[in-house]
């Protein structure tokens, strides 16, 4: 992402602070009105160290004004202090007040306007980067797996943003350098600040089958081409989750039963499924576009690589089809590579 700012500091989309900024600015006016009433008290019980060059008497409201003068730097001279004590009270108290005023003023100007201003302007260039992104909805166990692999794929971490609703979650991510934004994916403007409709890939698993099918239902609404997968839980929702448009439909309890009747037919099988299904095994399933130099080859003629099938116009066709005898422009190659030589 181009500019001079630092890569940790756009990490974040957009994020409510923990405390809201009306609150804040409250609590600035308190201090303000604690630290003047201070003041007035004091200079009401020193009135005899002012003077009032006008009519000789310092009422109320002459304090009042003096206070209020005194303390914004303004100062018309038409009321001063003339005893030692008011003028040593003046330069120790409150002229450290009035810094503290204006220090006040500056942090209230800052939070309501540059502070809004540069967080949307950071917003507005994130999101006009984002392009052929990943979208991680949820940031629990399988996602957070699902990310780790998709680093050790050679996924750049700026590249992939995860949404969730827990803070903590999502300073696990942002840790890895991810792009993180604290919102409801849920909901059509969510995923309209992710720019899902330019993403190249939507992971879902939001905990439970039900949100993560509406979610996939609000993205499929916004982003037609975008490809889903999706974790359910139930195998009931398998369906459910296909019809709602998910492209892949992973149930993570039916995998790994699977992994464990393997065991049935070879004590080696499950290990070296296994073995495939994560980034940092000895081999790896990978799917791929046929490469020019490919073309009107055999599937099985691959060098250093084992093809297993090939996707043509949406069917798949396994190595012993007729098909995979002569690779064609548009297919994509399902194969095993190797990650280690020895």
């Amino acid at each position: 992402m181009p500019g001079a700012l630092d890569d940790s500091e756009l990490l974040t989309l957009r994020r409510k602070p923990r405390i809201n900024g009306w609150f804040q600015l409250a609590w600035r006016v308190v201090a303000v009105a604690g630290l003047i009433g201070i003041l007035i008290g004091f200079h009401w019980l020193e009135r005899h160290g002012l003077q009032d060059n006008l009519d000789g008497h310092v009422s109320f409201l002459d304090v009042v004004y003096f206070t209020m003068i005194s303390a914004t730097t303004t100062g018309y001279g038409d009321i001063v202090p003339v005893t030692q004590n008011t003028r040593l009270f003046d330069a120790l108290v409150v002229t450290p007040i009035r810094i503290f005023f204006l220090l006040i003023f500056i942090g209230s100007a800052y939070m309501f306007v540059a502070k809004r201003s540069w967080e949307k302007f950071i917003m507005n260039r994130i999101q006009r980067d984002l392009c052929d992104h990943i979208v991680v909805v949820g940031y629990g166990t399988k996602n957070s797996r699902a990310v780790a692999e998709l680093l050790e794929l050679g996924a750049e971490p700026q590249n992939i943003v995860v949404v969730d609703m827990d803070e903590e979650r999502l300073e696990k991510a942002k840790a890895l350098g991810c792009t993180v934004l604290k919102g409801d994916a849920t909901h059509d403007e969510t995923l309209r600040a992710l720019r899902v409709e330019r993403a190249k890939l939507l992971i879902i698993s939001a905990g439970r089958d039900d949100t993560s099918i509406l979610v996939c239902l609000t993205a499929r609404h916004l982003a037609p081409n975008v490809r889903i997968s999706l974790a359910v839980n139930q195998q009931d929702n398998e369906v459910p989750a296909k019809l709602a448009g998910a492209d892949v439909v992973v149930n993570p309890l039916d995998f790994a039963g699977l992994l464990l009747a393997t065991t049935h037919a070879g004590q080696h099988i499950a290990e070296y499924l296994a073995d495939l299904a994560k980034m940092k095994g000895r081999v790896r399933l990978v799917e791929r576009d046929v490469r020019p130099d490919e073309v009107g080859k055999a599937l099985g003629d691959m060098n250093g690589t084992l093809g297993l099938r090939i996707i043509r116009d949406g069917k798949a066709y396994g190595f012993w089809r007729p098909q995979s005898q002569e690779l064609q422009p548009g297919d994509i190659i399902m194969e095993i590579q190797p990650t280690v030589t020895d």
